[in-house]
């Protein structure tokens, strides 16, 4: 049977085998992973786009179980196309709010490198003190 390693999906994906054994139990990839004449794992391509939407959705922030509903309509396949959406926009709104955070914080940062910099002589001009 041809196809790809556990791993070789996990050197090409960035994720430990430990996880993607993780991911398969808790129902996070999009079809079962199919298995070898050993009785080993078999991924394919569409497996490995799949990992590489929940490597994106988690390192986004998206809890498991957001990426598990979501997996679970994909998997139920067409009709359930407004509760992926729900899903996604949900998160999408998540992740807008946690960008204007950081967006935030790095004006802040910017500001006080900016007067150490000035302190130092680091810089032309130095902007109003904040402690």
């Amino acid at each position: 049977m041809s196809g790809l390693s556990i791993g070789q999906v996990a050197e090409r994906t960035g994720l430990s085998v430990h996880t993607l054994r993780f991911y398969e139990r808790e129902g996070l990839l999009a079809q079962p992973v199919r298995r070898g004449t050993a009785g080993h794992r078999v991924y394919d391509e569409g497996d490995v786009d799949w990992l590489g939407v929940c490597v994106r959705l988690r390192a986004s922030g998206m809890p498991l179980t957001d990426i598990r509903r979501y997996t679970e309509l994909v998997r139920a396949g067409q009709g359930n196309e407004a509760e992926r959406l729900e899903v996604l926009r949900g998160h999408r709104e998540r992740v807008l709010a946690q960008l204007h955070e950081l967006d935030e914080s790095l004006k802040l940062i910017t500001h006080k490198v900016a007067i150490y910099e000035g302190r130092l002589g680091l810089r032309d001009t130095v902007p109003d003190c904040v402690p």
